[in-house]
């Protein structure tokens, strides 16, 4: 186990500047994810640690000691990929001992480390087949085998379930978080995945543009978000969103046009009259209503019935320019397509953002 820390790190491809001034610590045995859209710089992050990237300016320290220039096979990392990069002539044991074979690690320690990662990883009867032989699930459990035998101060995991179906994704996202208890090491996981985020992370790092947006514990960015990108990325189906001015606000209330319509919020903001806002309500923070009896009246486009849970989507009747609303509802409601209802937001959970996207008023817990 290591404790990783990166002080003001920027990486630049000449005059282009993919990571900004990054700051972050994790301590030792944490489970960090980096999340965020393609392009925003995570996997160049993650390389930048692992030594397979240059930084060009800042600091990384693993352990107190400045890594910036010593070489990727000498910091004591391990790195897990997307595309396995196991040796297609090499049986399965064999892959997994060759990186402790050439540092000339003793043959009964070899074997005693290779049998003790396949009986963790459920692989112990493939250790004699090719990769060409095992399911693409199996791969990636050999990939991350190979990881365990070097016994790193740090594993390295770049989208590695990513070639995976949904089934195995889900299947390998509880052996991975298993793994974690087992083993307890650090771990630094990339993916543009959300749902992965949020269920493997002990704290999840959101980047947007080469910018650190939000760190916290996967509850605390999906209830307090620093921001409307934070907002509208963590969280799935994605939170809905709301954009409108101010007309009128009292110590009681606020008052937004949406289009043609307006917008009663059962709290006072302290914003002028004309300021520009985006409310924020999750999907399952939406109650129905008859018409004209909740916040707003829409019309629905799509209902998905999922047995125990419903989804559906809607646009507001007056105010056609709004983004299409997503509403989740426990159980079966049988919603027709061109049907009215109101929809009332949960004031107790509504979230209000400012015209540059900062955050105005959390949503749970307030009033």
């Amino acid at each position: 186990m290591a404790h990783l820390q990166l002080t003001h790190v920027k990486k630049s491809y000449g005059l282009v500047e993919v990571i900004h001034d990054a700051g972050l610590e994790i301590s030792d045995g944490e489970f960090v994810v980096l999340v965020g859209p393609s392009g925003c710089g995570k996997s160049t992050l993650l390389r930048m640690i692992a030594g397979l990237e240059e930084v060009t300016s800042g600091d990384i320290h693993i352990d107190g000691a400045r890594v910036n220039n010593i070489p990727a096979s000498d910091r004591g990392l391990a790195m897990v990929f997307q595309s396995y990069a196991l040796y297609p002539h090499m049986s399965v044991y064999k892959n997994m001992a060759f990186g402790l074979e050439n540092s000339h690690m003793p043959r009964p320690e070899i074997d005693q480390r290779v049998r003790r990662a396949a009986e963790m990883l459920r692989i112990t009867e493939y250790l004699e087949r090719k990769p060409k032989a095992l399911s693409g699930g199996q791969r990636q459990r050999v990939a991350i085998g190979r990881a365990i035998v070097r016994e790193p101060k740090i594993f390295l995991f770049d989208e590695p379930l990513s070639n995976l179906d949904a089934e195995l994704r889900v299947a390998m996202r509880k052996e991975l978080a298993a793994l974690h208890h087992e083993i307890g090491g650090t771990m630094i996981y990339v993916t543009h995945d959300q749902i992965e985020a949020m269920t493997l992370a002990n704290r999840i790092v959101v980047l947007n543009g080469g910018h650190i947006e939000q760190v916290g514990a996967p509850l605390d960015l999906y209830n307090k978000p620093a921001n409307l990108f934070v907002a509208g990325f963590i969280g799935s189906p994605k939170m809905n969103f709301f954009e409108g001015t101010i007309s009128a606000t009292n110590g009681a209330e606020t008052t937004m046009t949406l289009g043609e319509g307006t917008l009663t919020l059962p709290f006072a903001l302290e914003r002028n009259t004309g300021d520009k806002i985006t409310v924020g309500v999750r999907p399952e923070h939406i109650d129905l209503a008859e018409k004209g009896a909740g916040d707003l009246n829409v019309i629905v486009d799509l209902s998905e019935q999922l047995g125990g849970e419903t989804y559906f989507y809607a646009t507001p009747e007056a105010a056609a320019d709004q983004s299409q609303i997503t509403v989740h509802q426990l159980g079966q409601r049988l919603l027709g397509r061109g049907e009215v209802l109101g929809l009332k937001l949960r004031p107790h959970q509504v979230h209000v953002f400012s015209a540059d996207g900062g955050i105005l008023r959390h949503g749970p817990g307030e009033g």
